[in-house]
């Protein structure tokens, strides 16, 4: 395992950057605890998200980086584009900041976002429920107006504000052996990864994605970055999931520091969701519910641990959806 100063000099982010990442968020995020939950594992911790002030790991990223810019930010503004939690992020950081900020999310981006995106202020521009659409319009305002752009994942800086989770698992948890983490563009496995690796470096970590979204899976196996078709991706429930290629500067990380990638259905990421609220009283949307679902159902692909954490990354979900699931067989 690489020390941060090779980590720096190979183009992944160190553990030096994390810590001063951790050092900007101090006053900003909540440290989550980690929660034994018996019932559903005598040995798991979860590491629920859920509980930051946007209500996923998103805000740790959109502050650090939007930090990172500097008067830049404050003098020209941000802008994002998200499938929700990182726009959620980046509105409720620029407020704090007092920084414009817009962001640019799919149509099918839950409603329950998209409110809290206006609720902070931000503008809300609406595409076409594709990266490429969400790209081209942050692309084309911010040369129209100068907005620097927050990327939700493939960034130096978010991936650092990510890392901070790997830093506080491995103070709180010393002897952990393996952590769980969702995948959606990579920025969170990341940074976790860069933690985890170089405090606990016998450690695995092993991300978890939807199979019917299972791209960085399929990049790892191949050696290169795989794109899955948007219409594809958008077929699982896991809205904060629905990337269809993993970032450059992640796959790099996933290459070097991550171990493997497995997937979880549809049905095991609402079950994992209903579990979560019954006997952790968590409230999970079916994305960050991933890597629980993944200790729950597919344990028999995993490294052997002594001590799991699984990261529950979000808990913006719909109601009506958490109704469903929580009523439904």
């Amino acid at each position: 395992m690489a020390d941060s100063t090779e980590q720096a000099g190979s183009g992944l982010v160190s553990l030096a950057e994390i810590r001063e990442a951790a050092r900007l968020l101090a006053s900003v995020t909540v440290r989550t605890p980690l929660v034994p939950v018996p019932r559903m594992h005598p040995d798991l911790l979860i590491k629920p998200e859920s509980l930051q002030p946007t209500g996923s790991f998103k805000l740790r990223g959109a502050y650090t980086a939007i930090s990172a810019s500097g008067r830049q930010a404050r003098e020209r503004g941000v802008i994002a584009h998200s499938s929700g939690n990182h726009g959620h992020a980046v509105a409720y950081a620029a407020a704090l900041l007092g920084v414009r900020a817009v962001v640019v999310v799919p149509s099918t981006a839950p409603r329950i976002k998209t409110e809290a995106i206006e609720y902070y202020g931000a503008e809300l521009v609406t595409v076409a429920p594709t990266m490429s659409a969400r790209v081209a319009a942050t692309e084309a305002l911010s040369a129209e107006h100068g907005y620097v752009v927050i990327p939700p994942f493939d960034d130096r800086a978010v991936i650092a504000g990510q890392g901070t989770i790997g830093l506080e698992i491995a103070a709180d948890c010393p002897r952990v052996d393996l952590v769980l983490v969702p995948v959606s563009g990579g920025g969170l496995i990341s940074g976790i990864a860069a933690a985890i690796r170089a405090t606990c470096p016998g450690a695995a970590v092993v991300g978890v994605e939807p199979e019917l979204a299972a791209d960085a899976r399929d990049s790892l196996r191949r050696g290169e970055r795989v794109a899955w078709p948007a219409a594809d991706v958008q077929r699982t429930v896991a809205d904060a999931l629905r990337v269809e290629q993993v970032g450059v500067l992640p796959f790099a990380h996933l290459r070097e520091l991550v171990t493997d990638i497995v997937t979880v259905s549809e049905d095991e990421m609402l079950t994992a969701v209903r579990l979560l609220a019954r006997q952790a009283r968590l409230v999970a949307e079916p994305g960050g519910a991933a890597a629980v679902a993944a200790w729950l159902f597919h344990a028999a692909e995993l490294p052997t641990a002594r001590t799991p954490v699984a990261v529950l990354s979000g808990g913006n979900i719909d109601p009506a959806l958490l109704a469903e699931i929580l009523t439904g067989e």
